[in-house]
């Protein structure tokens, strides 16, 4: 299974479950004798964790659709240059919690920055391109019910949570062999079962 530098990012809504579908993989990988490395977006640096409190706490209300892009690139590129760009020559596999689709999704299509989005993408993404992202599809009104303490992403209103999936499912059209839709509404071990599938499949 092994491939020095094998990208993987897990995308999906508020709710889908990406931290334990994240665990999963990782112990699965791990098992096979793989080596890896895990992360989150925004976060896994000091600056990254810092933007990452200021992007989620709801007091934030008046932050600005343009100021939080720019916050989440930020994030991004620090975590690029500072852990990815070395990791990947280092280890088989790097997992992240969401990257550069998150935001295309949220910020370019439920926010509605479109072509800005797409540039801004392009242009701090530092060349780095996922090899495989899995999108965990769940709908907006069971994901959010899964959760408890929402944070500001999290308590938006029900029609931005909508656009979120129609976004996901969008990117998966528009790039099918990068991007897989992954069913998640039903129980974990399901889940796991048509991750694995998927992880067989391109592996």
């Amino acid at each position: 299974m092994r491939r020095k530098g094998f990208f993987i990012t897990i995308e999906g809504s508020e709710g889908s479950g990406k931290s334990s579908v994240i665990k999963f993989i990782e112990k699965l990988l791990r098992k096979r004798g793989a080596t890896l490395k895990v992360y989150r977006e925004p976060g896994s640096t000091k600056v990254g964790e810092k933007i990452r409190k200021i992007l989620l706490d709801k007091k934030n209300k008046k932050l600005s659709a343009h100021t939080e892009l720019l916050l989440y690139l930020a994030a991004r590129t620090q975590l690029i240059e500072q852990r990815l760009k070395g990791d990947l020559k280092k280890y088989d596999f790097i997992i992240c919690d969401r990257f550069f689709d998150s935001t295309l999704v949220y910020q370019g299509f439920a926010l509605g920055l479109g072509k800005i989005v797409d540039r801004s993408v392009e242009m701090f993404s530092l060349g780095i391109t996922p090899n495989l992202t899995l999108v965990l599809d769940t709908p907006p009104k069971l994901g959010l019910a899964r959760l408890k303490n929402k944070d500001r992403i999290e308590s938006r209103a029900l029609r931005f949570h909508n656009r979120l999936r129609k976004g996901y499912l969008q990117l998966a059209k528009k790039y099918p062999r990068r991007v897989k839709i992954v069913d998640a509404c039903d129980s974990l071990p399901q889940i796991y079962k048509r991750i694995e599938k998927q992880l067989e499949r391109v592996l």
